[in-house]
């Protein structure tokens, strides 16, 4: 959630930034009158309570000295109605404002080039060497098919279309790579977690996915529970209504989840095989930064990342999205890490690194104390480290051999 002092301070900036970002003018119009409305109403409140203090006091003052106060107690009977009235209408302004709020995405941060689209993206570096094959080199897809390792067709029987089952060396390759990838990040300073797959709704509103994306979540019936769409969720909100020691910060999370998202994107090459699906497994990295350091940090949290590519020699590169791709409803700045896939002949994302500023911070109360003792917001970051399907695929397109088979990188073994 956005800074609304900010707003009330900096319209024309916040104005600005939300731009980039396509949010309706219409929307902050809205937002500004229902804050200056509040504003209002508590004012009047206020103005109505020492009233009402001001009668209680010559009210007593009556009674002390034997005289009749009975005109005054049906006058502070009429302030208390019009205050417990004021009230009620404040309690359902701040309610609406606070839902429009949580509609309006994190602001981009000065760094982050203006685009529309993912052609206005900037390529920051390419690592590594891409594979040079004397043969025509298959889709992932067809190799699974062709060594018996991915079963698309159980998947379906079993829960429906976009749903998997890895078999034989896909499930042990998979098991490897959320090992290799966890060991790599407690190497690089992160705690390991191991949370629930499921998470309550305020966990889901203080990162962001509710309540504007709820139709991509699967929610548990009659009760307050939803799947875990990333591992961002259970890991931010480990914190939320917390307060760290500054000298806490960083800290730096890790977990293994699987992940659940009804939406499943277009259909097309770029959607085949593992690479979208309802249900896929990731790590994911979460950092608590001190607001100074947290876009410094953004670069150490991509790195992370990167690790996991370099130690499975997979070529990739980084690239700096623009205002119009970053899809990130929390983010203010976003890399994408994207691995090359031969079949599609293109780099695909497997990672997103992003700093989250004190959006989500706001928004799930969580708070550094100073040295003089005074609270602030932080700073949250997050991002895959990284997408253990997708990993999965481009290890079988870049690794594979002309009859079919694969070269497992031995890391894994």
């Amino acid at each position: 959630m956005i800074d609304l002092q900010m707003l009330r301070n900096h319209e024309n900036k916040v104005r600005e930034g939300l731009g980039k970002r396509k949010v309706d003018s219409e929307k902050i119009n809205l937002i500004i009158q229902l804050d200056q409305q509040k504003r209002a109403f508590r004012r009047e409140t206020e103005i109505l309570q020492a009233e009402l203090n001001q009668a209680s006091k010559k009210m007593g003052e009556l009674i002390r000295n034997g005289h009749s106060a009975e005109d005054l107690k049906q006058s502070l009977k009429g302030l208390s109605n019009k205050i417990q009235d004021k009230e009620k209408d404040l309690a359902q302004l701040e309610e609406l404002l606070q839902s429009m709020m949580y509609e309006i995405p994190n602001l981009p941060d000065d760094s982050v080039p203006e685009g529309l689209g993912e052609s206005d993206n900037i390529e920051i570096r390419r690592v590594g060497v891409l594979p040079d094959f004397n043969f025509t080199p298959r889709s992932h897809d067809e190799l699974g098919k062709l060594n018996d390792m991915l079963d698309f067709e159980r998947g379906v029987k079993l829960a429906g279309n976009k749903f998997i089952v890895l078999k034989k060396d896909a499930s042990y390759y998979s098991r490897s790579l959320m090992n290799l990838m966890l060991d790599t990040a407690i190497e690089r300073g992160y705690w390991e977690i191991s949370p629930p797959f499921v998470c309550l709704g305020s966990s889901l509103v203080g990162t962001g996915q509710l309540p504007k994306f709820e139709e991509d979540l699967y929610k548990i019936e009659n009760e307050d529970l939803y799947l875990v769409p990333t591992g961002e969720v259970p890991l931010v909100n480990l914190f939320r209504d917390e307060v760290f020691l500054e000298d806490q910060l960083p800290l730096k999370v890790t977990a293994y989840t699987p992940c659940f998202r009804k939406e499943a994107g277009a259909a097309g090459k770029e959607s085949k095989g593992l690479i979208r699906l309802h249900q896929f497994d990731k790590v994911e990295l979460v950092c608590f930064s001190h607001p100074e350091k947290s876009f410094d940090m953004l670069e150490n949290l991509t790195l992370d990342a990167e690790a996991v590519l370099q130690k499975l020699k997979l070529p990739y590169r980084v690239m700096l999205l623009c205002t119009g791709d970053m899809s990130g409803f929390s983010t203010s700045k976003t890399y994408d890490i994207e691995v090359w896939f031969p079949s599609l002949n293109k780099y695909v994302e497997i990672s997103s690194c992003s700093n989250c500023t004190d959006f989500q911070a706001r928004r799930a109360q969580i708070r550094y104390k100073d040295q003089q003792g005074k609270n602030h917001l932080l700073h949250t970051l997050n991002g895959s480290g990284l997408a253990i399907g997708r990993c999965l695929a481009a290890l079988m397109e870049n690794c594979q051999r002309a009859d079919g088979s694969i070269a497992w990188p031995d890391v894994l073994k």
